[in-house]
C-alpha cells in the first residue's frame, strides 16, 4: 500500500483516478454507557485465519455487505495480498515491516491511503503487521480463483484500471508531520487525511496526549475509532492501553483523560459538539 512520493508536510489530498465468509465475533474488554463505546484489546483477541495461507487477522468489526472493516492484519514474508481494486477508501498504519508493491514499498511509523480504483498486489520481504481500515469493497479477477477474508466485501469482477498513470497508494510518515497545537491544553495533533476530494468530510489524525490532560466532555456526531499505540486514555468507565482498539458511536457524551499520556491514531466520519457550548475549533481538526 504504497507510493513513491511521501507526504510529510501537510494532510493528503488525493489525486482524482477515474461472497461474504462469516468471521468469529472480536473480542470486547469493556463497554460503556450501553455500548456507545466499546475497547477492543488486541493483545488479548485471538488470531484467526484470513482464508489465504500466511495471512492472518484479529477483527474488531466487518461489515461483507458494505466492505467496512477494523482491525489488525499479518502477513508472513512472501504472502502476496493478490491483484485487487479498492472500491472505497483504505487506510493502514504499518505497525511493524514492510509491504512492497510497483508504486515502492511502506515501511513502520507509515499510513498508507488507497484511493477508489486503486489497483495493485502487495508483497511482504518481512513479517508485516498492518492497523487497517476498510471503507468499501475490494474486487478481485474473475480468474483469480476463491475468494479469501483479506479484504471485507471481496468478490469477484473484472478489473480496468481507467487512471494507470496515478499510483495506487500514498504514504506517509506521520511522524515527519508537524505537530500542531489544539485548542484543548496537553493535545496536539498531526493531521494525516482530510478526505479531500473522496466525497466524504473525514479525517484521519494522530494524537498526542500529555500526562494528566482531560479533554472537555463532548458529544459526537458520527463513528469516531482510535487506534491505541501508547499509553493510556480513558473515555467514561472505560480505559485504553497501548495496542487497543476504541470505537465510540454517533451520538456519545465523553471525557476523555489519560493519566500518564497517550499516542493514538483517530478516524473522524464527523464534527464533535462541546458540551458546555464554549466555541472551541473541533478536536480532530474538522
Amino acid at each position: 500500500m504504497n507510493r513513491t512520493r511521501k507526504m510529510q508536510a501537510a494532510a493528503v489530498r488525493p489525486a482524482s483516478p477515474t461472497s461474504s465468509h462469516p468471521l468469529p465475533a472480536p473480542t470486547l474488554v469493556r463497554r460503556a454507557r450501553a455500548a456507545a463505546v466499546s475497547v477492543h484489546d488486541m493483545t488479548a483477541a485471538p488470531w484467526t485465519e484470513a482464508g489465504k495461507a500466511g495471512i492472518v487477522q484479529k477483527v474488531v468489526r466487518v461489515d461483507h455487505a458494505k466492505g467496512h472493516y477494523l482491525g489488525l492484519v499479518a502477513f508472513d514474508p512472501l504472502v502476496a495480498s493478490g491483484l485487487h481494486q479498492h472500491q472505497g477508501v483504505a487506510t493502514s498504519y504499518v505497525l511493524e515491516g514492510s509491504l512492497t508493491d510497483y508504486a515502492g514499498t511502506i515501511r513502520r511509523g507509515e499510513v498508507g491511503i488507497n484511493f477508489k480504483g486503486s489497483t495493485h498486489d502487495a508483497i511482504p520481504y518481512e513479517r508485516c503487521l498492518l492497523a487497517a481500515r476498510l471503507e468499501g469493497p475490494v474486487t478481485y479477477p474473475l480468474q483469480d480463483g476463491p475468494i479469501h477474508r483479506l479484504h471485507a466485501g471481496a468478490r469477484h469482477s473484472a478489473i480496468v484500471n481507467r487512471a494507470p498513470e496515478v499510483m495506487p497508494d500514498t504514504n506517509v510518515m506521520v511522524e515527519a508531520l508537524p505537530m500542531a497545537v489544539t485548542a484543548v491544553a496537553g493535545v496536539g495533533r498531526r493531521l494525516i487525511f482530510d478526505y479531500h476530494g473522496t466525497g466524504d468530510d473525514r479525517r484521519l489524525v494522530q494524537l498526542q496526549i500529555l500526562p494528566g490532560t482531560a479533554i472537555p466532555a463532548h458529544r459526537t456526531t458520527e463513528l469516531v475509532e482510535w487506534f491505541v499505540l501508547a499509553g493510556d486514555v480513558s473515555i467514561g468507565d472505560s480505559t485504553a492501553r497501548g495496542g487497543t482498539f476504541v470505537c465510540i458511536e454517533p451520538g456519545t457524551e465523553a471525557i476523555m483523560t489519560s493519566r500518564y499520556g497517550a499516542l493514538l491514531l483517530a478516524w473522524s466520519e464527523g464534527r464533535i459538539t462541546w458540551s458546555d457550548g464554549t466555541p472551541r475549533p473541533d478536536l480532530y481538526g474538522f
